[in-house]
């Protein structure tokens, strides 16, 4: 087995070897290397030493544990025709290759083999498996998430025969999933509570699958719950006429459903939070927090709130929309023709 570097890891590798009866030779850049003759005259008559070629030659194995520059410089040196499909060439990164910056090794031995080569390159392991998920999915993604933002859109205009509710909820629930974005990232990739609630230590970066499916599970709940609370303050203006109106009895009749649903999957949730594996950790509370978020600060406060700044133009649906989408058309009531909200008298107690 040859192994390309001389560092600790490319030592630590081929002593082990060594004591699992194979021969070893550790190539350097040149063939008197200190370091590599020290390891195999220490290791025993198993061990040799020369220069990068003379290495990959050795044997059927070659192991590259060489980074940076040298990583570039060990591929050139070993020579094309033993590194063209006649091969196995490992690369040990210094730290896991999970996120961005740890990736750059992946970039780097790909650079280095494909210019010491003719043929096909592949690459694998944990880093280039994640940089090929990225490459298919997430620089997809802002078309597929374009895309189902103008699907909703138009579903909800159909729904709601209004122009401004479904921009807004459309634009709530990417606010409500910025949040729990955030905080998986502060509780679970930098570790504020993580260890005290779970006993897990900082994560450094979120598996690359989880972001994904994170976003599929709320956008479809968030937008259930924005659904049956919009739904009935329409209902309401349509039959009073009044903003005002719409808001008290839409939150009155919705209020209690969307809270019991909303605790309903947030213990769920919790339940699968427990499971052993960190992912399956991740996923739990930031759809658990998810949903909290959103059926609290986002359904209970900013939609009401929204409705009831923008008055008469939440209603407004043009004929030519409406027309187009197979619906009837909303004008915008006149100012001031909306009835104040009615006076109710307190019950003694």
């Amino acid at each position: 087995i040859g192994i390309l570097g001389t560092s600790g890891v490319a030592q630590t590798l081929g002593t082990k070897l060594v004591s699992l009866g194979h021969a070893v030779k550790l190539g350097s850049r040149t063939a008197g290397n200190e370091k590599a003759a020290a390891w195999a005259a220490q290791t025993g008559a198993a061990a040799s030493h020369g220069t990068f070629a003379e290495a990959a030659q050795f044997g059927e194995l070659v192991i590259l544990a060489t980074l940076g520059t040298g990583t570039v410089e060990a591929v050139e040196q070993a020579g094309p025709d033993r590194l063209a499909g006649k091969s196995v060439i490992d690369v040990i990164p210094s730290v896991e290759t999970v996120d961005s910056d740890a990736n750059r090794v992946v970039d780097g031995v790909r650079k280095a083999v494909v210019a010491a080569t003719d043929g096909p390159v592949g690459v694998t392991g944990t880093g280039a498996v994640v940089q090929d998920y990225f490459s298919a999915v997430y620089d997809n993604f802002p078309y597929v998430l374009a895309l189902i933002a103008v699907i909703t859109f138009v579903l909800l205009v159909r729904t709601f025969r209004s122009i401004l509710l479904p921009i807004k909820a459309v634009l709530l629930n990417l606010v409500s999933l910025a949040a729990v974005f955030g905080s998986v990232v502060f509780f679970w990739q930098l570790g504020h509570g993580s260890g005290a609630l779970f006993a897990v230590s900082p994560t450094g970066a979120i598996t690359f699958w989880l972001p994904v499916l994170i976003f599929a599970f709320l956008f479809g709940l968030s937008m259930d719950y924005e659904v049956f609370i919009l739904a009935r303050m329409r209902e309401e203006y349509d039959r009073t006429g009044s903003t005002a109106q719409a808001v008290v009895t839409g939150l009155g009749r919705t209020g209690r459903l969307v809270t019991s649903a909303a605790l309903i999957l947030f213990f769920s949730f919790a339940a699968l939070a427990s499971a052993p594996g960190t992912d399956i950790k991740v996923l739990g509370t930031a759809l658990g927090v998810g949903i909290l978020i959103d059926a609290t600060l986002v359904r209970a406060l900013l939609v009401p709130a929204l409705v009831s700044l923008f008055g008469r133009w939440n209603w407004w649906l043009p004929a030519g929309v409406a027309k187009v989408l197979r619906v009837a058309p909303s004008p915008v009531a006149a100012a001031g023709s909306e009835p104040p909200l009615p006076e109710r008298q307190l019950a003694k107690v």
